[in-house]
Parts: structure tokens; C-alpha cells; sequence
């Protein structure tokens, strides 16, 4: 471990979601990290797991919040470099920040790095301690956080498309939103692929609803994005959730679900292949 002489001197601001500003209750959900007189751009990280801002706030848009730190990150690295007040930080942040975000003042850190200064401070005050840490993740939860881990690893995360409303290609108020979506690079600009996280673990209702909105959102496509829409349903192992010989009932229903939406021109994925699919994503975003 680096010497206290060895150290950045930095300064840090955590962020909070504060979705009751007159009730002034909060959790931290990241942290921005700058070098004092550095060159360097900030780093920023917001935590991936959201079950306390769901539990402050079961309605928060958390979809809005992943989109918020992707492009603070993109603006941090064309930002020029900070100044020492910290001016031009609070300038941008008040420009990208929603009213539901919050930063605290500045605070000194001496850190052996910027990437291993966030990750001991997102320790220290983002993310939840080790007991809540150890609880299974479970259901869409969990196939969306592989999803973003797997994106994040391929380097292709921040590009990605969002919680895309589907009411944009089917019709108006469709609540539905697709998890993820890119636009392939160069010969394949003519075809749009998204990836919708379905977990089959407590049934099959999610695979229906997604299995229902395929044909409209397959012609959307075409009409308002003049391409070909190739949409992928994320969903466990089955072995994952005991969909096996041993319980032949779960097993029927798990099989249901994924020939539901096959039948629908959905291609079926588990979390096995995201790897796969993330690597794909890189290649094709040219990244």
C-alpha cells in the first residue's frame, strides 16, 4: 500500500438521490473523484445496486440515473481540467444533474490512484455493507446487473441505449421499456439490437408481456428507424432456478416461457451468453 507521501491529494464529493427534498431524507449513490491541481479528468462511479434507493423511493427511475453517470463520464473526459476551487465541476453538475440529485461539498483524500481512490470511497460510503452485500440478488434484478457488468467489461456500457420507451415504436402509452440497445456501426447500420433482462423465475408473465409487444415493436422499428430490429430476452439458466428434471412442473413452465417468445421472433439468451454478447457489442461499436 502506497505511503501517505506516495498519495494524490484529491478532493471528493459523494452524490445523493434525494427524491423528498423537504423531508431531506437520502441515500449516496456515487462518488466524483478529482486530483487537487491535477490533469486528469474526474472519475465518477455510481453504485449498481439500487435496492436502497428502492426502498427510499420505490418509484425512483433508476434507468435515468445509469443514463446520468454515462454522460457525466463522457463530459468529464472533454472537460478541461479542474480548476482548484472546483468551479467548473459545480458548473457542469448543475447543469446535468436532476433536481433528485444531489452533491455534497468538497472533502480532501489522499489516494494512490483515482480508480482505486473511488473504489475505497464508494467502500466507505456508496455501497451497502458486506451482510447486505452477501443477500442473493435474484429475478430481472439480477439478470440486469450481469448485463451492465458484462457491457462495463466490454468497454461499451456508456454507449449503450437505455430504458428505451417502446411507446416510440408501438403506440402511445405502452409503458414498456426495453432494457438495453445499439445501433451496429458501418454495414450493419441497418439494424438496431435490443436486449430486454426476463427472469422466469417466479413465472411466466414477463416473457408474455414482451412476447405480446414483439410484432409492434419489430414494425416500429422498421417505420421509424428504417431498420431491422433484432430483440434479445436475457433470462436465467434454468438450472439457475431449479428448472430441471427434478421438478418437472418448473421445468414446463421455464420451457413455456422461452418457446413463448421464440414463437414471437425473440431470441432467446441465458446470462451465460453475455460474454459473448458483449464482446459482440464491442466489435460492432468499433470500440
Amino acid at each position: 500500500m502506497a505511503s501517505a507521501l506516495n498519495r494524490r491529494e484529491c478532493q471528493f464529493h459523494l452524490l445523493q438521490y434525494v427524491p423528498d427534498t423537504v423531508r431531506n431524507e437520502f441515500v449516496h449513490i456515487g462518488v466524483i473523484l478529482r486530483e487537487q491541481n491535477g490533469r486528469e479528468p474526474a472519475r465518477i462511479r455510481f453504485t449498481h445496486d439500487w435496492r436502497r434507493v428502492r426502498c427510499l423511493d420505490p418509484h425512483a427511475d433508476t434507468a435515468a440515473l445509469e443514463g446520468m453517470e454515462s454522460e457525466l463520464r463522457r463530459r468529464f473526459e472533454v472537460q478541461p481540467p479542474m480548476s482548484e476551487s472546483g468551479a467548473d465541476l459545480m458548473r457542469l453538475l448543475s447543469e446535468s444533474l436532476s433536481n433528485g440529485v444531489q452533491m455534497t461539498e468538497s472533502k480532501g483524500y489522499l489516494a494512490e490512484s483515482l480508480p482505486a481512490g473511488l473504489d475505497e470511497l464508494m467502500r466507505l460510503y456508496v455501497e451497502p455493507p458486506l451482510r447486505e452485500r452477501q443477500e442473493r440478488q435474484s429475478g430481472v434484478t439480477a439478470i440486469r446487473s450481469l448485463m451492465r457488468g458484462e457491457f462495463e467489461h466490454a468497454g461499451v456500457w456508456d454507449l449503450l441505449r437505455k430504458r428505451i420507451a417502446a411507446a416510440q415504436y408501438t403506440r402511445p402509452g405502452d409503458p414498456l421499456r426495453i432494457d438495453l440497445g445499439y445501433r451496429p456501426a458501418g454495414a450493419n447500420l441497418a439494424q438496431i439490437r435490443m436486449f430486454h433482462a426476463v427472469s422466469l423465475e417466479s413465472g411466466v408473465e414477463a416473457a408474455k408481456v414482451l412476447a405480446f409487444s414483439a410484432a409492434a415493436l419489430h414494425a416500429g422499428v422498421e417505420r421509424v428507424e428504417n431498420a431491422q430490429l433484432e430483440l434479445t430476452a436475457v433470462v436465467e439458466p434454468a438450472a439457475r432456478i431449479g428448472a430441471t428434471g427434478d421438478d418437472p412442473e418448473r421445468l414446463e413452465t421455464y420451457r413455456f416461457g422461452v418457446e413463448t417468445m421464440e414463437e414471437h421472433q425473440i431470441r432467446v439468451l441465458t446470462t451465460s451468453d453475455l460474454s459473448r454478447v458483449a464482446e459482440t457489442a464491442r466489435r460492432e461499436l468499433r470500440v
